[in-house]
């Protein structure tokens, strides 16, 4: 017999090869598959039986794009052979548009090397076991530092709220996530969020024990609810570290379309998003984040992921709630409505510059100025705040805002301007899956992205800076009515008496606020 004919390059580099072997195609004993694992990728090319002539193509796999393998054989008692299959997650180009996503690869393959089932299975799982052995060795590092890894095999609660986005977030679990945890072997538990605060309140109750992650199908609400009912425990400096990780189910999917964006992947939208937070959620890998506290003029204290916000952006994401049925497009209509009625807010803004930096404001209030951190409003909002329980002692200490009724220290900036059109600070790059709002931005950065949008502002202006938000361009742009600065710690006094503020997405007590960004507070599954 003629012997089989393979591509050279295959063999090329023998002390590089961790595994060699010859496989059929299940179902298809005319087509056979050289196979080479090697310690970074994985080599298919296919030959014809009983012609040995080697086919036109040699796939290669990276490992990093792997995210799992499995062994197994078939109900059938006549059929002796085993199969392996692996499952790959590459960048490949999108079909009938531009650019790239990450899209699943299968492959599989039956061993038949012998008579003997156990045998073939055993050769089957050598394979599956190596391939995933060696997909996890390829470890990624970020600014020279190996990122740590949850601990295998990972227990994740996921939770899952059924009405965020357009009520879709169940059948998202139902269908790509659970085959990517099933993949990836992630065993998990299923929980599905009731009502507001159901998160909240089980986290803060939970035995974290029995679990290695806490994972949401959801926009950012639900995150925001898991956040603050871990910093609510008075374990919560354990409780903080519990590995956090993020699905897109929601309407805005703000930070898992930073975390996409973090891992250095062109921008995607929809379930391409959810595929890239998926791959990243089974690759398992667990970066620092920073977290925000937020302190309301009632007293009251919460911890914020991504933003706060006044003026038109908060105002674009409460009002839109109404078009919630359309999914990410609510915003888009938001921001039409609102433009139609540009609106002015009065207020005072104070900050404390980042240590690294941007240069303080022109016309800056000189140091010593004395303003006083006071509830100016008299909206209902303000009054029922009183009524509330008294905030919670846990969590970290805010050493860098003063007394809610002492003026702002010495070394901070009181913004000159009093009328603005909006006020937003972000921790995280993204503000939407499609508006890239602190394109700097990091996980562990321990800053905060302070923009705001002066009065007199044009309505075809502002409309342009936020198109050139969508690919992170706006603070190039050279509006004069936008500032930016990096700052860690602000102070925020609106005059009117009725208005929005939200926290990451979140309407809460409107009136004073004042808030300081804490470095690496809490774990994030990223990539």
């Amino acid at each position: 017999m003629e012997p089989k004919k393979v591509d050279p390059s295959f063999l090329n580099d023998i002390s590089q090869v961790v595994l060699y072997g010859e496989f059929f195609a299940p179902g298809n004993p005319k087509v056979k598959y050289v196979v080479s694992l090697t310690k970074t990728d994985l080599a298919v090319q296919k030959v014809l039986v009983p012609s040995p002539a080697a086919g036109r193509n040699k796939l290669t796999f990276n490992l990093k794009d792997c995210v799992g393998a499995r062994s197994y054989r078939e109900d059938d008692n006549e059929d002796s052979g085993a199969y392996f299959s692996a499952y790959f997650y590459p960048f490949k180009k999108r079909w009938m548009s531009t650019g790239v996503s990450r899209q699943r690869v299968e492959l599989c393959f039956q061993v038949a090397a012998v008579q003997d089932p156990r045998a073939n299975l055993e050769e089957a799982d050598k394979w599956a076991r190596t391939i995933r052995e060696r997909a996890g060795l390829l470890q990624p590092f970020r600014d020279g530092v190996l990122l740590s890894e949850v601990r295998r095999p990972c227990r994740v609660m996921l939770l899952v709220n059924p009405q965020s986005g357009k009520g879709q977030a169940l059948a998202l679990y139902n269908g790509p996530v659970q085959r990517m945890l099933c993949e990836a072997e992630v065993p998990h538990t299923l929980v599905i969020t009731e009502r507001k605060n159901h998160a909240r309140v089980l986290v803060r109750e939970a035995d974290l024990s029995q679990w290695d992650a806490l994972v949401i199908i959801s926009g950012d609400g639900l995150l925001y609810e898991v956040i603050n009912g871990l910093l609510e425990r008075e374990d919560w400096e354990q409780a903080i570290h519990t590995p956090l990780g993020i699905l897109p189910g929601g309407s805005g999917n703000a930070l898992a379309a930073s975390i996409h964006h973090y891992s250095g992947a062109p921008q995607v939208v929809s379930e391409e998003l959810l595929v890239s937070c998926g791959f990243i959620l089974c690759k398992g890998l667990v970066s620092r984040m920073d977290l925000t506290s937020v302190h309301l003029g009632s007293g009251q204290r919460l911890f914020s992921f991504l933003s706060l916000a006044w003026g038109f952006v908060a105002d674009v994401d409460v009002e839109s709630e109404k078009y919630r049925h359309v999914g990410a497009a609510r915003f888009t209509m938001g921001t039409l409505v609102r433009l139609a009625s540009l609106r002015v807010y009065r207020g005072r803004l104070s900050y404390l510059p980042a240590a690294d930096g941007d240069a303080a404001e022109r016309g800056a209030i000189p140091n010593g100025a004395e303003h006083t951190f006071r509830n100016s409003c008299s909206s209902n909002n303000a009054l029922n705040a009183k009524r509330r329980d008294p905030p919670s002692l846990t969590g970290p200490t805010d050493s860098l805002l003063p007394p809610a009724n002492g003026p702002v220290p010495g070394d901070w900036v009181v913004v000159p301007e009093e009328d603005f059109v909006l006020v937003l600070a972000m921790y995280q790059s993204c503000l939407a899956e499609d508006l890239l709002a602190a394109p700097n931005a990091t996980l562990d950065q321990g800053v905060i992205h302070l923009m705001y949008v002066k009065a007199g502002i044009s309505r075809t202006s502002l409309l342009k800076l936020f198109l050139a938000m969508e690919k992170g361009t706006h603070l190039a742009t050279g509006c004069p009515h936008l500032v930016y600065s990096r700052v860690q710690a602000l102070r925020l006094e609106p005059y009117a008496p009725k208005g929005l503020i939200t926290v990451d997405g979140e309407a809460v007590e409107y009136g004073p606020v004042q808030a300081q960004v804490h470095r690496g507070l809490a774990r994030m599954i990223t990539g």
